[in-house]
């Protein structure tokens, strides 16, 4: 059975990945959501834990009425030795055969190692963004329309946006979230 491979940071999960994730499973029979930088959390280009992502994309696909008995939602951490990343990865997750990535290194990293990479193809790039729904986050925007609202409860839920400002302008006191 043909399995994709989509990674990213998903710092949050948005709905342009809820798109991909339609887009890839109307081609493949089985997709790995992988969630890398899986060891950087409560930092402001990383605000969110892996577990905290892993539970935003579970709840957003499963929300979103996708058959969840095709997609297998992981992390990995980083490895600082680039020429073994693809090997390091390729043992933490299930076989796979095409990856679609956004990002240039493991897109060239995966290709040497021999497997197939596809570009990710992202609808209103500009908009569904992560680094731009922080930005919002942070000046008080409205960010909620461009997740999945299962995605929005739980940042609600963990009070990500306080979070955020915090580790940005020290703006709250953490002992009150």
């Amino acid at each position: 059975m043909r399995r994709a491979l989509l990674m990213g940071r998903f710092q949050p999960f948005h709905l342009g990945h809820l798109q991909v994730v339609r887009d890839i499973l109307g081609e493949f029979p089985q997709l790995i959501v992988a969630v890398g930088s899986a060891t950087f959390n409560y930092l402001e280009k990383s605000p969110f834990t892996a577990g905290e992502r892993i539970w935003m994309i579970h709840e957003a696909l499963a929300e979103s009425g996708l058959d969840m008995s095709r997609i297998y939602i992981t992390a990995y951490p980083n490895i600082e030795n680039n020429a073994a990343w693809a090997a390091h990865l390729k043992s933490l997750l299930p076989p796979f055969h095409v990856a679609f990535t956004g990002n240039a290194l493991p897109h060239i990293l995966l290709k040497e190692a021999g497997i197939e990479v596809r570009p990710l193809e992202m609808i209103n790039r500009e908009l569904y963004c992560a680094s731009e729904i922080r930005r919002r986050m942070l000046e008080g925007e409205d960010w909620e329309s461009l997740v999945p609202p299962a995605v929005a409860r739980i940042i609600k839920e963990i009070k990500g946006v306080e979070r955020l400002k915090f580790i940005v302008r020290g703006e709250s006191d953490p002992l009150h979230w």
